[in-house]
């Protein structure tokens, strides 16, 4: 069941399937989203469009619909195949209507749903004629279970093409015979690992893990399925032995290599997820109930842990961010104004930032970049990142060297301004300094046209401080991108109070183009996401002056959820950073944003974090020969430095929670004073900029969980014992008062 919209690619696609669809488009059942084309070589056409839809879905009331286009195939002699293909070209099947379990009310109604797909597909299985899946574009989820029940697969080499089974993404495991069914395809370790990650497989891995049967071009994508439809006609419908190494053959053809494959699977599992996650561990179960048992059991298994996983606080909890963010990809920045077009963009500066940005810009917005940096050094470094990125693909065989070439010569550099006179966009990452940033301005304005946007990628500066100085203030506003921005899926578009609604629009429909998800903020020091993350980062250190050890404060949050540890997020980011950063939010907003004056000590003694390679941890090997540890270790001189004695005495769940109130109180204030819209873009804002643990939904949907008055009591019993840091917010208090919820 896929979780994101692919976009629409214009293909060659061969003229017998264009012909196919014209004939569908002329019937007169245009309800219809299964419709049976017989062709005279005696193979049919089953071709699916889900009528008013954009991308095919799989609903629950398609059941009838094939059921009766299944036996119209048995009882037609004459049809001696048939190839399943998509109406919508460049896209097969996105996956499962997500919606369908949102109405469900118990357990029960999702096991019926998962056993009708169950049989349906069984049903497709066992026709007596070859059928063969045609796959273009998307075929994800449902989609690849429906695929998957076909006798033979092939797909196009085109880059949108793509399957996997990302439904463990939305907190559930495949609930239409995927469990059982991929194993057999794949191996039982190529499953688990797509499962349980949500990977998806592009075309020439597909083909190489034995997923489809043939690779070709989007131009001969019918014939070839017709052909291989016919050939297995004339020979029968007989199974295809998978192909297995030796060592395969040791693990998953007995049953204690076996039991060393799901041993192993959980235990990743169970490092990875802190137990937080139910549905890896149901998948696994699913998977070993298949192989050990009977093949009824497995399907029954996988309908039962479907049933339960819908109904677990924890998939509806990701459900709703993934309901969230498709409505926000549908929203216009300004209702009613429309987005202007954008043909070139320019970055500022050539450091990690830029690199990103300039990368996201060619690869994914698809347009080209003019890179400048103050040396050719910075441009050297900026291209390198892109290069480095796109040669990972190119080995891993997601793209050709010839695409990867072509991607690279999207973004060229320069020292100067040549080349930014017809620039439409220019996103700024130089350091965070509002001098420099005022010039860039200054700058841009100077040599770019009249409607050329400034997008500034500051962290904290406030947005209307950079506009201070400009001719074109309407044009300026904040385009702040996460670190590392090709994996960081929010940017936050933050306008100044002359920020016009053309420039709020344009930004946001340029930031959707690069893949992110868009929040737009109002203008104040820090923002919304490192607002919120200040105050938690800031307690983290007083705890650690309190005598907590480092590894356990760490510990505590990642156990919590969140991806990492404060500490060793503030040696990722960069101590410097953070102090630059600290002064900034406590001019603009008061003294409940003052870092630990002992920080200073830190970079005085040259502790900047992983960059100098040492901070709280240390990044270097350790010890020679067998005796060396490699990655991080916590550096147990710097409790000397900051004068601690680390004893340790507050449990796991005070630490993480002292914390995180600190964060959920911000959020709450954020909210009441307008920064952002609404609680929802607070929660996506929190789990894409910060990896706020996705299964509790965000700060605001924690909220409602814990009951605002339970809030408001854990935080006005911390002030009285900590201080007025943790004074709840005056939105928090009110709404706790009426008995109100933030959804």
């Amino acid at each position: 069941m896929a979780d994101k919209k692919v976009k629409d690619q214009a293909t060659d696609v061969d003229q017998a399937n264009d012909q196919v669809i014209e004939q569908v488009e002329s019937t007169e059942s245009k309800a219809s989203t299964f419709t049976l084309v017989r062709q005279e070589s005696g193979i049919a056409h089953l071709i699916m469009d889900v009528v008013g839809d954009t991308m095919n879905t799989l609903k629950a009331e398609f059941a009838d619909e094939v059921s009766q286009t299944l036996q119209a195939i048995k009882a037609d002699s004459t049809i001696k195949g048939v190839i399943l293909l998509s109406g919508k070209k460049g896209s097969f099947v996105a996956g499962a209507d997500v919606n369908m379990l949102a109405a469900c009310n118990t357990s029960a109604e999702v096991v019926a749903i998962s056993r009708q797909a169950q049989m349906i597909f069984q049903q497709l299985e066992q026709l007596s004629v070859p059928i063969v899946a045609a796959i273009d574009g998307p075929c994800l989820g449902g989609g690849l279970e429906l695929a998957m029940a076909c006798h033979q697969r092939v797909c196009t080499d085109s880059g949108n093409t793509a399957l996997g089974l990302p439904e463990v993404q939305l907190g559930l495991l495949p609930g239409g015979g995927g469990t059982q069914r991929l194993p057999k395809l794949v191996g039982i370790q190529k499953a688990l690992d797509m499962m349980l990650t949500g990977k998806q497989l592009r075309a020439k891995q597909a083909l190489k893990a034995g997923l489809v049967d043939d690779v070709v071009p989007a131009s001969v994508l019918v014939k070839t399925a017709e052909k291989m439809a016919l050939a297995q006609a004339k020979k029968g419908l007989k199974p295809k032995q998978r192909k297995q190494s030796l060592l395969d053959k040791a693990l998953e053809n007995n049953r204690y290599g076996r039991q060393v494959v799901f041993s192993q699977a959980s235990k990743t599992v169970a490092a990875k997820t802190k137990g937080n996650y139910p549905a890896p561990l149901k998948i696994i179960d699913c998977v070993r109930a298949g192989v050990e048992q009977a093949s009824a059991v497995g399907y029954q298994v996988e309908a039962d842990h479907f049933g339960e996983l819908v109904m677990s606080p924890e998939s509806a909890q990701l459900r709703n961010i993934f309901f969230a963010t498709t409505e926000m990809k549908k929203e216009q920045g300004v209702a009613g104004v429309k987005a202007e077009k954008l043909n070139a963009v320019a970055v500022l500066g050539g450091g990690l930032m830029g690199g990103g940005i300039s990368f996201v810009t060619a690869t994914k917005a698809k347009l080209p970049v003019r890179l400048k940096d103050i040396s050719h050094q910075g441009i050297s470094h900026a291209l390198k990142y892109s290069y480095d990125l796109l040669n990972k693909k190119v080995k891993r065989r997601f793209i050709r060297k010839s695409e990867m070439q072509k991607q690279l010569a999207m973004v060229t550099g320069t020292v100067d301004y040549t080349g930014f006179k017809d620039v439409d966009i220019v996103v700024e990452a130089v350091f965070e300094d509002l001098s420099l940033k005022q010039q860039m301005v200054a700058d841009i304005e100077q040599h770019c046209g009249e409607n050329t946007i400034f997008a500034s990628n500051t962290s904290s500066l406030p947005i209307g401080q950079i506009a201070a100085k400009a001719k074109r203030p309407e044009n300026v506003i904040g385009l702040h991108y996460f670190s590392p921005v090709d994996k960081m899926p929010l940017a936050e578009i933050i306008a100044h109070e002359g920020t016009s609604d053309q420039t709020i629009s344009t930004t946001v429909a340029f930031a959707k183009k690069q893949g992110k998800t868009p929040i737009v903020v109002k203008d104040k020091a820090g923002f919304y996401v490192n607002r919120i993350l200040a105050p938690y980062m800031n307690e983290a250190a007083n705890i650690l002056l309190q005598g907590e050890p480092i590894d356990k404060l760490d510990r505590a949050l990642v156990n919590f959820g969140f991806p990492v540890g404060p500490m060793q997020l503030l040696d990722e980011v960069g101590i410097d950073i953070g102090a630059k950063i600290s002064p900034i939010l406590k001019a603009e907003l008061g003294d409940r944003f003052e870092a630990p004056a002992a920080f200073d000590k830190l970079i005085a003694d040259g502790r900047l974090g992983k960059k100098a390679k040492k901070g709280f941890y240390l990044y270097e090997k350790s010890g020679k020969g067998l005796f060396a540890k490699k990655g991080k270790q916590v550096d147990t001189s710097i409790y000397r430095l900051l004068n601690i004695e680390p004893e340790g005495r507050l449990s796991e769940q005070e630490v993480a929670k002292r914390c995180l109130y600190l964060m959920l109180n911000e959020a709450a204030r954020c909210l009441g004073e307008g920064i952002i819209r609404n609680a929802r873009d607070g929660d996506i804002g929190a789990i894409f900029g910060i990896g706020f643990p996705p299964f509790l939904g965000g700060p605001f949907r924690y909220m409602d969980k814990v009951g605002l008055v339970a809030v408001v009591k854990q935080l006005n019993h911390w002030a009285n014992e900590h201080g007025d840091r943790f004074t709840p917010c005056d939105k928090l208090v009110a709404m706790a008062e009426a008995g109100e919820s933030f959804y």
